[in-house]
């Protein structure tokens, strides 16, 4: 696959080169280059191919959602990661209006942008192709974004099996019924179900039988 060439945009010297740092610890990604302002990020934008930015949004020279109007007015394609310390939900919903993909507030360790990153990646292997998809496939490329890392122990080849299964059965499934369907263990089915569930890609509700327990029924999220 190849590498995600990044580029960020960071006005203060510390947090630039700890962002930088950062990103070259990822596996698939290579920082093509430090911008300290709107200004700065424009001419490296015209002057090197760059996939993704890591953008803050407090620039000395203009603010960073104006910046991104100004990258998508040139032209430029690049996705853009939002890393700030701006918390304000108006904020956050212009981000996303602009086109952000992932929005990362300040403070963060390393771990929480390597999941952005890494849930990234997993989007852009998806989409990156050409040709028509279907809406499981455009489902589990959204759900890359924001699912994060995987837990230790969980495989995304598992994961995408149930979230198939779950997306062929609109009336829901139990885990049972998932674990059957998959070839797993029920045990593992609900993991993955409830992974799922908590990253807002299902929905759960308890079913009650004649006798005994209720059954927890898993689901696909949305339309």
């Amino acid at each position: 696959m190849p590498v995600i060439r990044t580029l960020v945009v960071e006005d203060n010297p510390v947090a630039a080169e700890a962002h930088r740092r950062h990103v070259t610890r990822v596996p698939g990604f290579a920082v093509a280059g430090v911008a300290r302002s709107g200004r700065e990020a424009l001419r490296f934008l015209e002057s090197a191919p760059v996939d993704l930015v890591l953008l803050d949004l407090y620039l000395p020279d203009t603010h960073g959602l104006a910046l991104l109007r100004s990258i998508r007015s040139a032209g430029h394609t690049a996705d853009v990661i939002a890393v700030t310390s701006a918390r304000d939900l108006a904020v956050v919903r212009a981000a996303v209006s602009a086109g952000v993909v992932q929005y990362l507030i300040k403070p963060f360790t390393f771990a929480a942008l390597r999941d952005k990153l890494q849930g990234y990646a997993r989007f852009r292997a998806r989409v990156g192709g050409t040709g028509e998809t279907d809406q499981v496939a455009v489902d589990a490329a959204f759900g890359s974004l924001r699912a994060g890392a995987l837990p230790k122990g969980m495989s995304t080849q598992t994961l995408e099996s149930v979230a198939t299964v779950l997306a062929a059965h609109p009336d829901g499934l139990s885990a049972t019924a998932t674990a059957t369907e998959v070839g797993v263990s029920r045990v593992t089915a609900r993991r993955y179900l409830e992974h799922l569930a908590d990253n807002g890609l299902a929905s759960r509700q308890p079913r009650y039988g004649a006798v005994g327990r209720p059954e927890v029924w898993y689901r696909r999220a949305g339309p």
